[in-house]
């Protein structure tokens, strides 16, 4: 699965986007679970909104809705512990820990569609864990946030392989609205448990100061237009390449991260080294997917 050079930087714009999500995610008053709540009602009534407009149905066989709609049900917990990772630690902490996403993906790719583990996937994203390690081994007050994040990332890798296959019977729009739909009904039917065992102080719901306006660039921008042309370039582009490339969502976000909260976001001179080796990572990757290509033809050649 190939895709174009305006495929990749596509790509890298929606990574671009989400390297924000973080940072709104502080600037915005809310607790993670009304984050989270807010951002999918806003998403789902948005590609609800631009199918009406279109004229198109939304409707699917009631049999995928269910598949589709328990996968936001993922999503919905993937987010939650993203802006709770964030809250408990900083934005730079959780998008570093995020990027054990294309580790987790080396694995769970396989397993879904019952293929041979690569073994430079696995190097790679072993690679990412080294950066890791830099990073907290100098940085270790910030282990909750690190675990949260991890959670958050193997999450996503899940949801990201199951949409891949999704997209191969529905729409970008159609999976990411019922996707929106499924996340925020998780999210709602959580929130007793969250306000009476998780949340000293019960829900807060009501927005403060610019939350409106933050929340409808959060919902709108980074998740019914990122998430849905993420969606579409999962037709042609593999889980893998996309998850990889997703690494550099710490690198965009860390660096805007400095430029919005200046100190507080400053970290030492390891943490840089460790996100500069998750970069290598990233950079390596279509070299050696290229080269493993061409082995794999001539081999198939020589069988011919």
């Amino acid at each position: 699965m190939t895709g174009s050079i305006k495929d990749y930087l596509m790509l890298h714009f929606i990574v671009l986007i989400w390297g924000v999500t973080a940072i709104l995610g502080l600037l915005i008053s809310l607790p993670s679970i009304e984050l989270v709540f807010y951002r999918t009602l806003i998403a789902s009534i948005g590609v609800a909104f631009l199918f009406l407009f279109k004229k198109e149905s939304l409707l699917i066989a009631p049999k995928d809705m269910l598949k589709v709609t328990a996968t936001g049900l993922i999503i919905s917990v993937h987010w939650i512990l993203f802006f709770w990772s964030a809250r408990v630690s900083t934005a730079s902490v959780c998008l570093a820990g995020m990027a054990t996403t294309s580790l987790w993906t080396a694995f769970v790719e396989p397993i879904f569609n019952k293929t041979k583990i690569k073994w430079y996937e696995v190097g790679l994203g072993l690679m990412v864990i080294s950066g890791l390690l830099v990073i907290f081994s100098f940085e270790s007050g910030y282990w909750l946030g690190l675990f949260m994040a991890l959670g958050s990332a193997l999450l996503a890798a899940t949801f990201s392989v199951i949409n891949g296959r999704l997209t191969q019977q529905h729409s970008p729009y159609q999976i990411t609205f019922y996707e929106m739909a499924g996340a925020c009904l998780f999210s709602a039917l959580f929130m007793p448990f969250y306000s009476f065992f998780l949340s000293e102080d019960g829900l807060k719901m009501n927005w403060e100061g610019n939350d409106w306006f933050w929340l409808f660039i959060l919902g709108g921008v980074c998740t019914v237009y990122a998430f849905s042309v993420s969606v579409e370039l999962m037709k042609r582009l593999s889980v893998f390449s996309i998850n990889l490339t997703i690494n550099l969502e710490p690198v965009y976000g860390i660096i805007l991260a400095v430029l919005v909260f200046g100190e507080s976001e400053k970290m030492t001179p390891q943490f840089y080294l460790g996100t500069s080796i998750i970069l290598v990572s990233v950079l390596s990757y279509p070299v050696l997917n290229y080269f493993n290509r061409r082995r794999r033809s001539k081999r198939m050649s020589g069988i011919n």
